[in-house]
């Protein structure tokens, strides 16, 4: 039970700082990424609040072996910057200029965005169910070439 409360608080204080933010807002998080244009620097003091208590975050979780509610840490992040993660954060980079949208504020705008949102979320969950088949595709077709 505990488990679940917290994770309904943690939820619950995510979604109010995406709203509080304007995370959730597509034209600011668009006008954040138009550095050539109207640029809208106020989504890096965004960054900057979750970056900071994230840092502190895992400098404790270093630290123990367990969470608070004594279940298991997951493995701290790998360090190396390979071709999975650049072409993941450029893909996610480039639906995220698209639509002004990533995972949590989509599923935070469905209840006031419109159709948009909706579409949006539909095309992530679509792109996510079939990136583990496409990406099997592609390790077999490297793997033929060795």
């Amino acid at each position: 039970m505990n488990r679940l409360l917290y994770g309904f608080l943690a939820g619950g204080l995510f979604g109010a700082g995406l709203l509080i933010s304007g995370m959730v807002d597509t034209t600011k998080v668009q006008g954040w990424l138009d550095v050539f244009g109207d640029w809208d620097p106020t989504l890096a003091f965004v960054m900057g609040g979750a970056i900071l208590p994230m840092a502190i975050a895992w400098r404790i979780a270093a630290r123990r072996d367990t969470s608070y509610l004594g279940l298991p840490l997951p493995e701290a992040p790998k360090r190396e910057v390979g071709p999975d993660l650049v072409i993941g954060s450029v893909l996610f980079g480039m639906g995220w200029a698209l639509a002004g949208l990533c995972p949590g504020p989509s599923l935070a705008s469905i209840s006031f965005g419109g159709w948009g949102g909706v579409v949006f979320l539909i095309a992530m969950a679509a792109g996510m169910l079939a990136a583990p088949a496409i990406r099997a595709r592609i390790d077999a077709g490297v793997a033929s070439k060795d």
